[in-house]
């Protein structure tokens, strides 16, 4: 629905109303800056007109009686200094008619009055005045006197009444400017009082505006929302007001559709999940139950199963000793099965022991310092490496946080198997070294053996896989399984390196110390401003931190990478147990072990 259809919008509301109070106080405000004007031009006229016709018509009259007192007194005395008031009356009354002429041009019978008064002063000098000056020069003052009666009396009277009619006629016109003052005064306060009831009106029009548009539905709209809040998703919201507050009445409604679909589905969803839980919940405990039978499985084939076993394995062994020789070929042929089943089956047990008890039994993570670690492998695999002729060394290792035996029997695991997986007539070569990269440690051990295919790269880490029979190379095929279960138990990956030119290199990583991180960072950034400094190059390779805050690594033998691998020979992995080595130890930060 369009706002056409809906009515006028707030906005559209509100600019009309702020127009038309604009407009009227447009008018107001034109409106009393003329009546103020007027007032001004009221106001001046008194100041600056008819007061000072006020003033100087008194000084006219002043003037007037001083030249009607000098011929009085010239005409007694006859002294000419008693003429001296008339002459500068004479001079004075020019002066103020003057400017009361200048002042009343703007007041025509003011104008009039002023030249009447001026026309009976001219005739009483004329009549009067000059005919006594004459007569008391010419004929004394007693003739002067004679001349002095009652017509030139009322000859005088009459400019008084020109006079009494001049200030009237100014009064008259003062009073109407104070008129003019006040009524002007009064309009402006009238239309300052309009104005305000027009700004109070507006006001009053616009809250009602606001209670009515606004207010009310606004608060009907969230009483609505407010019931939905609650939970009555299936309440329809309806708007009211001004077209604005309907689209959003609108648009609110269309979220309540969606959320009360989206809730829909979500109540759906989160049955199917408690369907899901229960089942897992089910699984889980039939896990436990079989973990249960799986911890009772390994107490008895670490007990129950191996002593009959072992009895087997002696008897067998009894026999092959006491009647080697005194029976047939085939028969001395099937004892030896029969003790090298038993043996191996032993052997599986303990393998399958180990491996199910990797992260299980536990006797929690410490700082291990792996050169101390390759040191024990090297004293547990010296046997099969003198048998083998077989070279050992490492490169600076780190410490890190682990089991110390698990780690052990990693590492372990590992040179036993370079160790075993050698070519013929050459003498197995097996290397361990480390470098730091983006917060691990990655450890690889390399040999120069049989090396491995690509696309077999990644089943020799699967439980009991074998690549080669057990008589071409005796073992279990758990070892390497082992090996990934310790790595993954640690935070780490482990994997073939296909890349090697000669034989094989399984890298794995594991997390390095913090402070071991911060060294070579800031290494690396001495590195850097080095190499700014000097305006040469960072060699390359130079991002990966070596074992140890300050100690440098030596050439690696497992850097250099080719396009893969040479040898056409498979392998399979085995290990060699901590319990069944000897427990020599070697020291330094690179060690060769023949």
């Amino acid at each position: 629905m369009n706002a056409v259809t809906r009515g006028w919008t707030l906005r559209q509301r509100v600019v009309t109303l702020l127009t038309v109070v604009g407009v009227l106080l447009v008018g107001l405000a034109a409106a009393e800056a003329a009546v103020a004007a007027r007032n001004r031009a009221h106001t001046d006229a008194v100041l600056t007109e008819t007061g000072p016709l006020r003033v100087q018509a008194q000084e006219l009259f002043n003037a007037l009686l001083d030249q009607e007192t000098a011929v009085r007194g010239y005409a007694v005395s006859g002294d000419r200094q008693d003429l001296l008031p008339y002459e500068s009356g004479v001079e004075q009354e020019r002066d103020r008619i003057e400017s009361m002429g200048r002042l009343a041009e703007d007041y025509p019978a003011v104008r009039g009055e002023l030249d009447a008064v001026r026309i009976q002063a001219e005739r009483w000098r004329q009549a009067v005045a000059v005919p006594v000056i004459t007569t008391v020069d010419q004929d004394g003052t007693q003739a002067a006197q004679n001349l002095i009666n009652d017509r030139t009396r009322q000859e005088f009277d009459q400019i008084r009444s020109s006079m009494s009619r001049l200030e009237a006629e100014i009064l008259a016109e003062r009073e109407a400017n104070e008129r003019n003052i006040r009524r002007t005064g009064n309009l402006l306060v009238v239309l300052l009082i309009i104005a305000a009831l027009v700004v109070v009106v507006a006001g009053a029009v616009l809250l009602v505006s606001l209670e009515r548009m606004v207010v009310r539905p606004l608060t009907g709209l969230a009483g609505q929302v407010r019931e939905v809040a609650e939970g009555d998703y299936q309440h329809e919201i309806s708007g009211s007001g001004p077209p604005e507050f309907q689209q959003l009445a609108d648009d609110v409604e269309a979220m309540r559709r969606k959320i009360a679909k989206d809730l829909a589905e979500v109540r759906e969803a989160r049955e199917r999940i408690e369907w899901v839980n229960t089942q897992l919940q089910k699984q889980a405990e039939e896990l436990v139950r079989s973990n249960r039978d799986l911890e009772q499985f390994a107490y008895v084939a670490s007990h129950d199963l191996q002593e009959p076993l072992r009895k087997v394995a002696s008897f067998c062994q009894l026999l092959q000793r006491r009647y080697a020789g005194q029976l047939d070929e085939r028969a001395d042929q099937y004892i030896g099965f029969a003790v090298d089943g038993a043996q191996r089956m032993q052997r599986l047990i303990n393998d399958l022991l180990a491996f199910s008890r990797i992260g299980r039994l536990t006797t929690g993570f410490t700082e291990v310092d792996l050169d101390r670690v390759m040191a024990e492998v090297a004293g547990q695999t010296e046997v099969a490496r003198q048998q083998a002729g077989a070279e050992l060394t490492w490169s600076e290792l780190p410490t890190i946080r682990g089991e110390e035996p698990l780690l052990t029997n990693l590492l372990a695991n590992l040179v036993s198997n370079s160790v075993k997986f050698r070519r013929p007539d050459v003498p197995p070569r097996v290397h361990v070294s480390a470098r730091l990269v983006d917060g691990e440690w990655e450890i690889t051990c390399r040999d120069n053996g049989i090396g491995i295919e690509p696309e077999f790269a990644d089943k020799i880490f699967v439980i009991f896989q074998r690549l080669h029979s057990k008589d071409a190379y005796p073992g279990t095929g758990i070892g390497l399984a082992i090996v990934k279960k310790i790595v993954e138990y640690h935070g780490g990956r482990v994997w073939v390196d296909t890349d090697t030119e000669e034989g094989t290199a399984i890298r794995f990583t594991l997390p390095a110390l913090p402070e071991d991180v911060e060294a070579a960072r800031a290494a690396a950034d001495e590195r850097d401003g080095d190499a700014d400094a000097t305006g040469d190059d960072a060699p390359a390779g130079s991002t990966d931190a070596e074992p140890g805050a300050e100690r440098a690594r030596p050439a690696d033998i497992d850097e250099t990478a080719t396009t893969g691998p040479t040898d056409d020979t498979l392998r399979d992995a085995d290990d060699q147990r901590p319990d069944q080595a000897t427990s020599g130890r070697t020291a330094g930060t690179k060690e060769t072990v023949r």
